[in-house]
């Protein structure tokens, strides 16, 4: 009956590809991970972030990887293994076949675990199934930030599928803050940065500046500087951004983690286009 689930919720994506079979498989387990996570309390504990969160509460219509949390205040003792042993239980119930890879360490902030699998293939009814060799195996990676910078807000969203649970969720503000501090210090161009700021200056979604500020104080070229954001400061450090970046690489990085159908958007992309966006910003 679990399997089945899982085949009635792939059936109604429509894939048409390998590569979107792949990621609504991806899709579909990591909801179940979250569900799984919601019947321990892990969510009394961490906050759910990052682009999965957003596609998952938010409807943004690009594919995502990781499962990012972050305590809801910090605790270098936090253990993710015990969680690791519930959430394999739980998937098992599902026909996954887990590999658990476990990669924390007690003096490193971010704790990190890999679940992998590559018996569920075998079990659905796949219409992209490679003509030859072996399925590609899933694998999703979790990261709790066990050290995040103050000022975050939290608001409790909920899942119904494979089965009602609650997961506490950094709010819209909290999330834009945690872009804007990837796309300000991150040290390498990341289209699905850019393509996730589209998506909060179109909905005019306000910034909460003093997590953006923490965030800059803790981590990345203003580390130390207590810079005090605003949104004039904002507009001014992304346009110098967005001066440098090559759009070109932007829009190619981005490309498979769209559909088909918003390939044709991303010809927009270029300095101009961006700088509009940062018009928004409120």
């Amino acid at each position: 009956m679990s399997v089945k689930m899982i085949q009635d919720r792939l059936d109604d994506y429509g894939c048409r590809s390998t590569l979107e079979e792949e990621q609504a498989l991806r899709e579909i387990t990591q909801e179940i991970v979250l569900a799984a996570l919601g019947r321990t309390d892990f969510f009394q504990k961490t906050a759910f972030q990052g682009g999965t969160c957003l596609r998952v509460f938010h409807g943004v219509n690009r594919f995502s990887e990781d499962l990012d949390f972050a305590l809801q205040s910090a605790d270098g003792s936090f253990v993710l293994k015990s969680y690791l042993v519930t959430l394999a239980r739980e998937l098992m119930a599902y026909g996954y076949d887990l590999e658990i890879d476990d990669r924390s360490k007690v003096d490193q902030a971010v704790r990190m675990a890999f679940v992998k699998d590559d018996s569920l293939g075998n079990l659905l009814r796949l219409n992209y199934k490679p003509a030859t060799g072996p399925s590609r195996k899933l694998r999703i990676k979790l990261e709790v930030d066990c050290d995040p910078p103050g000022g975050a807000s939290f608001e409790m969203k909920y899942l119904d599928f494979p089965f009602p649970s609650a997961v506490c969720t950094f709010d819209l503000p909290s999330l834009f803050a945690g872009k804007l501090h990837a796309l300000l210090c991150r040290e390498y161009l990341k289209g699905r940065d850019w393509y996730d700021f589209i998506w909060y200056t179109a909905r005019r979604i306000t910034i909460n500046h003093g997590l953006l500020s923490s965030a800059l104080t803790q981590m990345g070229p203003w580390k130390g500087r207590q810079i005090r954001t605003d949104r004039d400061w904002c507009v001014g450090q992304l346009k110098a951004k967005i001066e440098a970046a090559d759009w070109a690489q932007a829009r190619q990085d981005v490309r498979r983690f769209v559909k088909p159908i918003e390939l044709p958007s991303l010809d927009l992309w270029s300095r101009d286009f961006f700088v509009a966006q940062c018009a928004k910003l409120v």
